[in-house]
């Protein structure tokens, strides 16, 4: 990744460690430098550490070692009200007895901003989330997205250069979760504020981040644009976590530059990218995403050519996942492009299928659990 000019970078972790039991850590040495600006997803497992990491920044939990900074300044020993961070939760944390508007000015008085100003910042920050007429509802009278965009206007509203979302869409319907991604991303083009998210959600994570890092294990694996996660995973964790994943665990037997020759369970030879491998002999797994392989006569221009027999159909509306055994492989996936799939394929049919060398990856051996 290209060095960052020091005045681009608004957030630093400086190896981070939290432990909550003095053995093991739930976060392992982490350093990490957030830019102005920039929208920043924290993206793993449940227990990944990503949660944490974020808790810690904001000042809810301390680190047991390293530096947190914000702006330049260590913000280790700063509460979490004089951190200049707004906050959204999953449970939205509204203050019932409280109407909408009352909920908004809570920030502001608690900053001692005068009424005047206050009730002109409400009115902006109601008029961005398109509750304007609802300034005097309570909480109560207002469905789930609702309460969900008075808790993103409140932790807007009194201008933070940094605000932190904690799953804060957990709770919605997917057209609604689909919706409010779209609404948070151009809000945050609008206004140009820091936003660091957290989800266990990949498409949440592809499509409303300028960057994600990718956690498990209490470390970052990979942090990188969407597009880079999703086409050039670092290791199997990150090609397995983003996205759909085709694996074919083999042996490399040689290498050239970044090409690299890998010998299958039974023989077949793939040749592919060599990303992460160690020394001939030793166990790879190969990564390949379904909408890469091409069928039939669209494989004859790929480096390597198998053949599959079909085993399931699962229709998708727009695509068609073919279900194949390739390889020994008995869960190989295709995606076809509807108005792609030949409508005389059928269960059973032996096809051949194939991919070009620049579309799979050889990586680290999967780890059993995987």
């Amino acid at each position: 990744m290209a060095e960052i000019h020091d005045s681009a970078v608004l957030v630093s972790f400086r190896s981070v460690q939290k432990t909550y039991d003095g053995e093991s850590l739930i976060v392992k040495d982490l350093n990490l430098d957030i830019r102005k600006g920039e929208f920043l997803t924290l993206l793993g497992p449940s227990g990944s550490g990503k949660t944490t990491s974020l808790m810690m920044l904001a000042g809810f939990e301390t680190p047991t070692s390293g530096v947190i900074e914000l702006g330049g300044r260590s913000l280790n020993n700063v509460p979490p009200h004089k951190r200049d961070i707004g906050m959204v939760f999953q449970n939205y944390a509204l203050f019932p007895h409280m109407t909408v508007a009352e909920n908004l000015a809570f920030p502001l008085s608690v900053r001692g901003i005068n009424r005047t100003d206050s009730s002109e910042r409400v009115k902006r920050a109601l008029s961005m989330v398109q509750l304007d007429s609802f300034a005097s509802r309570y909480p109560g009278q207002l469905s789930g997205g609702q309460q969900q965009r008075v808790a993103l206007a409140r932790a807007l509203v009194f201008e933070p250069q940094l605000v932190l979302m904690d799953e804060p869409l957990g709770a919605l319907d997917k057209q609604l979760r689909e919706h409010m991604q779209m609404e948070i991303k151009h809000i945050h083009e609008r206004l140009g504020v820091t936003v660091v998210y957290v989800t266990h959600d990949q498409g949440e994570a592809l499509t409303m981040s300028d960057r994600v890092a990718v956690f498990h294990q209490g470390e970052i694996q990979q942090i990188a644009s969407p597009r880079e996660l999703y086409e050039f995973p670092s290791n199997t964790f990150v090609a397995n976590f983003i996205g759909e994943n085709n694996r074919l665990d083999g042996r490399l037997l040689s290498c050239d530059g970044d090409r690299c020759v890998v010998s299958l369970a039974r023989g077949e030879k793939v040749e592919a990218l060599a990303v992460r491998v160690g020394n001939p002999g030793d166990p790879v797994t190969l990564s390949v995403r379904p909408e890469r392989i091409r069928l039939n006569g669209a494989s004859e221009s790929c480096g390597n050519r198998f053949s599959g027999r079909v085993e399931e159909f699962i229709y998708l509306g727009d695509h068609v996942r073919v279900r194949l055994e390739v390889c020994g492989a008995k869960d190989f996936f295709v995606k076809q492009p509807i108005a792609e799939l030949d409508p005389s394929l059928a269960v059973g049919d032996v096809i051949p299928l194939g991919w070009h060398v620049e579309h799979v990856r050889a990586l680290d051996p999967q780890p059993n659990s995987l």
